[in-house]
């Protein structure tokens, strides 16, 4: 299923859009105030971000900007403000697409659906000289790893997130094989065990970094 990031404070457009968009596969996480859904950003996985920029707190052109600073993650900007020069400055901060409101909803669905095939392409591109991940597996130059289920989810989130660091909270969140409460030491074993199977050197990993007090980068 698609996860949405909904950042909208109008509560009647949060609801109808989580009702419509979800007759499309796509779940909708959505919240009123930028901050609490910048801070989900470190234990939730999402596909997209659909942002209005009129939101209490902090404008929504400064949350694109601090959305871009920790994450790749696409955003598309869906707001009223008609100024062009909203527009251009959203893009310039790495806005995917910006769709004035008032909206048809199937256009929204559309959108969100052709910025994934977009997004998804490239990053398929990004790995494909040395990684290829698929329903069958995770292939390291055309060979496929003999990866446990536990494993293979760790490290298709890893790439999909790749040179982004992924804290050990959001592995523990975002992956079905780990409980919730798996320690920070489990998570560390299963990808040391990981390491053994795709590094060249597990004792000098350069694939999967660790990144001090914060978690691990993948950083092909």
């Amino acid at each position: 299923m698609i996860k949405i990031l909904l950042i909208e404070d109008d509560l009647e457009i949060s609801d109808l859009l989580g009702q419509y968009l979800g007759r499309f596969g796509m779940e909708v996480i959505a919240y009123a105030h930028p901050q609490a859904a910048l801070n989900s950003l470190s234990i939730e996985s999402y596909d997209v971000v659909l942002l209005d920029l009129t939101l209490p707190d902090i404008d929504g052109l400064d949350v694109c900007r601090l959305l871009r600073q920790r994450s790749d993650i696409p955003i598309i900007i869906s707001s009223a403000r008609s100024d062009l020069t909203d527009k251009v400055i959203a893009l310039e901060l790495g806005a995917d697409d910006y769709l004035p409101k008032p909206y048809e909803p199937r256009e929204l669905v559309a959108r969100i659906q052709s910025l994934l095939r977009r997004i998804s392409g490239k990053t398929i591109q990004a790995c494909s000289e040395m990684f290829r991940v698929d329903e069958t597996g995770i292939y390291k130059e055309g060979q496929l790893l003999p990866l446990t289920r536990a494993e293979f989810e760790v490290l298709a989130l890893l790439i999909k997130h790749h040179h982004q660091i992924v804290t050990r909270d959001f592995i523990a969140n975002n992956v079905e094989s780990i409980q919730w409460e798996s320690s920070e030491r489990s998570i560390d074993v299963l990808i040391s065990r990981i390491r053994q199977k795709i590094e060249p050197n597990p004792k000098h990993p350069t694939l999967i970094r660790s990144v001090r007090g914060m978690g691990y980068q993948f950083t092909l």
